[in-house]
């Protein structure tokens, strides 16, 4: 006896549906046609798989897994569809089960319009290209829907489903965003409070304490459908380290656009996954900053350098500036008690090196007082910029200027280049959809077919790593450029410094070097590393 399991499939939601229960008219025309040519066949309809708005890609439908199921277990042996598309548009799916699976379990398969008929050997070719037709479909859909949003992220629109907090999106135009006064001054003062050297952990009680709604929560209580898997205050209520980390990295806050960072693993796949930095989409300047240039520079210099707070909140000065001349460790802070005016007992700060403190292998033993060394770098700091005058200044803008011409030469080649190697890329695709589709075809051997193969892979990998390479030298080009840009402006902006803060440390020092005590002459070396290119 045929028992026949009836599978209708379709993918967008049908506009003339009275509620989102209801099966669309589309299904309800599938099934139709369905029933009817069954019973022309005699056939007996054991049951009727019904899968609306779900796409042909995966398999990821729940009437579809009942079908499989009921496949597998000898309920159902034949499956009756209207075309081979509704049953899936995944070449892979296509093969386990029409070519494998339905053959092991004795389960016939049969669409109407396309003719498509297992039972029928002289067929499965014509369904093997149908499917492959299928898979290409969906590959030149997935494609389209990300050049379109390609296109829209490099024209500057904003593509997320909510804007970042701060921002909300225009009334006018929901591709544009304005800054949400309500909530606005708190960015700025998360920014403010880490730049003045306050850590995550401070940063968090204060807004905390204050009952300051966190992002997930704000979003909420202004009727937005933003969904967060638990929004239970004692969990979620609360304003986070990774919270405060996420919106002092968001270039959004500076009215930059970066987009594109996740993307799904493919279009039959949708799990998410990292896109590569170089291939993010970047649009300068689409929208109000809330940041100014100088405070996001400043606080990306100290996220850069992981500066830990001390006991009160703050970081010190000089923290994860000064390592040890002798071993290269870092030196640790330490407070002791010492003698003060009048016999009374003071706190006082020293760096040693954690070789020696921490792991006793370094024989640079003796601490140095911290306000020291504080007054030392204040020193060399002022020395520095007496040093640096006009004519100095003058002598690197002209040197610049002649190193900018030879970058943007040099700039120009590498695009010309990668713009070539991404042509060939695509070029090789198309040509290997080809020749899949000649071996479909028994146009050249299987054997053929393994040969180019192999030489198309190791040809795209040759294209996508060359590109990889321009990119990166792109990219270091650039980091190049927007540090000997900074000198003239940093050198301008003070003539001399009365106080060191860590925004002027972060500006003029990368790192600070000890050296051991020499017990001779009670001195030590100590070398300070320049971020200025002089």
């Amino acid at each position: 006896m045929i028992k026949v399991g009836v599978y209708c499939r379709l993918s967008d939601e049908d506009r003339y549906k009275k509620n989102k229960n209801d099966d669309s008219e589309s299904i309800v025309n599938q099934k139709s046609m369905l029933i009817k040519y069954a019973l022309d066949q005699g056939w007996d309809i054991v049951d009727i798989y019904s899968d609306d708005d779900y796409s042909g890609a995966g398999v990821e439908r729940p009437d579809f897994n009942r079908l499989i199921n009921d496949c597998e277990n000898g309920r159902i042996n034949l499956v009756l569809c209207k075309t081979q598309s509704r049953f899936s548009r995944d070449m892979e799916v296509i093969e386990k089960y029409l070519h494998n699976k339905f053959i092991e379990w004795g389960v016939r398969f049969v669409s109407i319009v396309d003719n498509a008929d297992t039972d029928n050997e002289a067929n499965k070719k014509s369904r093997q290209i149908n499917g492959l037709v299928n898979e290409w479909y969906l590959e030149d859909l997935s494609n389209n829907v990300k050049k379109s949003l390609k296109n829209k992220r490099e024209d500057g629109l904003y593509m997320g489903s909510f804007a970042p907090y701060g921002y909300k999106k225009d009334p006018n135009d929901k591709h544009k965003l304005i800054i949400d006064e309500e909530v606005s001054y708190v960015v700025r003062e998360i920014f403010e409070k880490y730049k003045n050297g306050l850590g995550y952990h401070k940063i968090c009680a204060s807004l905390n304490e204050r009952g300051i709604l966190c992002p997930s929560l704000y979003k909420k209580s202004i009727g937005s459908n933003f969904v967060c898997c638990n929004f239970d205050y004692k969990t979620t209520g609360l304003w986070t380290h990774d919270t405060i980390a996420g919106i002092l990295k968001n270039e959004t806050y500076i009215g930059n656009l970066v987009q594109g960072k996740r993307t799904n693993v493919s279009y039959k796949n949708h799990k998410s996954k990292k896109v590569p930095e170089q291939e993010w989409c970047r649009c300068e300047n689409t929208h109000e900053a809330i940041i100014d240039m100088e405070t996001w520079h400043v606080v990306q210099r100290r996220i850069k350098n992981h500066h830990r707070p001390v006991s009160d909140g703050k970081v010190h000065i000089l923290s994860s500036k000064v390592y040890c001349k002798e071993c290269g460790r870092i030196f640790m802070r330490n407070l002791s008690n010492v003698k003060g005016e009048n016999h009374t007992i003071v706190k006082r700060a020293y760096l040693q090196c954690k070789g020696k403190k921490k792991y006793h292998t370094c024989d640079n033993d003796r601490a140095i007082r911290y306000d020291v060394l504080e007054q030392f770098v204040l020193d060399s700091i002022n020395d520095l910029l007496k040093k640096c005058n006009k004519e100095l200044l003058k002598d690197e803008y002209n040197e610049t200027i002649r190193k900018q011409n030879r970058k943007d030469t040099l700039i120009t080649n590498l695009n010309k280049e990668k713009a070539t190697y991404e042509k060939k890329l695509n070029e090789s695709k198309l040509y290997f959809k080809n020749l899949y589709t000649d071996k479909l075809k028994n146009i050249i051997s299987e054997e053929d077919f393994s040969m180019l193969r192999d030489e198309y892979i190791k040809d795209v990998e040759s294209f996508q790593e060359r590109i990889e390479e321009i990119q990166k030298e792109l990219n270091t080009i650039e980091n190049k450029e927007e540090n000997v840009s900074n000198i003239e402006s940093i050198l301008k902006k003070y003539k001399h410094i009365k106080k060191l803060t860590r925004i002027i440390v972060d500006e003029f020092i990368d790192k600070i070097y000890i050296g051991k005590l020499d017990k001779n002459t009670k001195t030590r070396e100590i070398k300070i590393v320049w971020n200025l290119d002089l």
